[in-house]
């Protein structure tokens, strides 16, 4: 029964928008670069940063990349987030040299009293920096390993040629039948 619940759950959250974007027609690489970035910026290791930081590309990016795109895979990323912040901490501790934070009990009473008030703006600083040492790398591999599966989507799924050079109906033409004086509006009929 709770199957049935993470099944209807799953469908609402991530299956139908994916069919949704893909049968708008964006480009294939469009929608890898965006699905990419979004990911990338999903698994910042400073948790409800993310949104924020997605939202600033999509401004910076404009047209070079799909919101929803961007939005939806930075909502799928969110359980890798929570998964890569400790790997995240320690890559930046062997970059820096720092000591190890330990993750232990007493270092999280520690951390809850405000004893430990240094460490952690340390701890968080080196995840940090592990973030941006390993996100170009981590936005190139995705970027290559979702081209090819949204080459296969967009064309699987899409009702909308995925490039403008390619008419939707190749011999459709569009003829005018009249015109509605009284709401001006033009009503046009395809043949085919």
């Amino acid at each position: 029964m709770a199957n049935t619940g993470l099944s209807v759950w799953f469908h609402k959250k991530i299956v139908d928008p994916l069919l949704q974007i893909l049968r708008r027609g964006a480009e294939p690489k469009l929608l890898a670069f965006s699905a990419a970035v979004g990911i990338t910026l999903g698994l910042f290791p400073i948790c409800g940063v993310t949104v924020f930081l997605c939202g600033m590309a999509i401004a910076l990016l404009g047209s070079n990349c799909h919101a929803p795109t961007v939005m939806l895979a930075n909502f799928i990323a969110t359980p890798i987030e929570l998964s890569l912040v400790v790997p995240f901490l320690r890559f930046g501790e062997l970059i820096s040299g720092g000591s190890h934070f330990p993750l232990t009990s007493d270092a999280l009473k520690k951390v809850l009293t405000g004893q430990a008030s240094r460490e952690v703006l340390l701890s968080i600083a080196h995840a940090l920096l592990g973030w941006l040492i390993a996100a170009p790398f981590i936005l190139a591999m995705l970027y290559i390993l979702l081209l090819p599966c949204f080459k296969i989507l967009v064309r699987k799924f899409s009702v909308v040629p995925s490039s403008p050079k390619k008419p939707l109906h190749s011999h459709s033409e569009v003829k005018l039948k009249e015109i509605d004086t009284c709401s001006g509006c033009i009503q046009a009929e395809i043949s085919y």
